[in-house]
């Protein structure tokens, strides 16, 4: 480490960084440099979605884990109900996470996205109809893991704020009723 540095400038997780990055930079890059290659679009439909389904689980198993400390899913309850289920760090450990880290998560996340739909409306204005589908399952991965990054955080800061409030409701509880039994 640079000693000019000021400390938490790095990457906490390089390793996993660069594989957050590398299933969405490669899914990207083979779906723009494909047709330079390639003249069969099932080569270019099933090589794109495998890497953009990997993407997918990396980041919904690994990175989510361990760049932000959120973990989600979804469930099918006894009542065939759509469950959504999160897990995370609680807020100590959360307010420790490595920011460089966390931003690289976040923003890597809506980019791609971004990217998929700039490469669709080129598809569209090309009239290229078949490559919309691959752009559609590609943008349905990462929405997917917007969406549930996004409420999986929005589950930990309000969890946090119960924890919170429950805990100076007891502090309050507990310090009137040594009040009142000191009289």
């Amino acid at each position: 480490m640079d000693p000019s540095q000021p400390p938490g400038e790095n990457y906490a997780n390089p390793k996993t960084c660069f594989f957050h990055v590398l299933f969405k930079a490669g899914a990207l890059a083979f779906y723009i440099l494909s047709a330079l290659f390639f003249n069969s679009f099932v080569i270019i439909f099933v090589v794109t979605v495998l890497l953009a389904a990997l993407d997918f689980w990396v980041v919904k198993n690994v990175s989510g884990r361990i760049l932000v400390g959120l973990r989600w899913w979804n469930e099918i309850n006894d009542l065939g109900e759509s469950v959504w289920k999160f897990e995370s760090l609680d807020q100590e450990s959360l307010a420790r996470m490595n920011k460089k880290d966390s931003w690289l998560f976040w923003w890597t996340l809506y980019i791609t996205a971004v990217a998929w739909i700039v490469l669709g409306i080129f598809s569209l204005i090309r009239f290229q109809a078949d490559y919309c589908l691959i752009v559609g399952v590609c943008l349905t991965l990462s929405i997917a893991n917007i969406v549930g990054f996004t409420k999986c955080r929005k589950d930990a800061k309000k969890q946090f704020q119960q924890f919170a409030s429950q805990t100076i409701a007891s502090r309050v509880s507990s310090t009137i009723q040594s009040a009142f039994s000191v009289v």
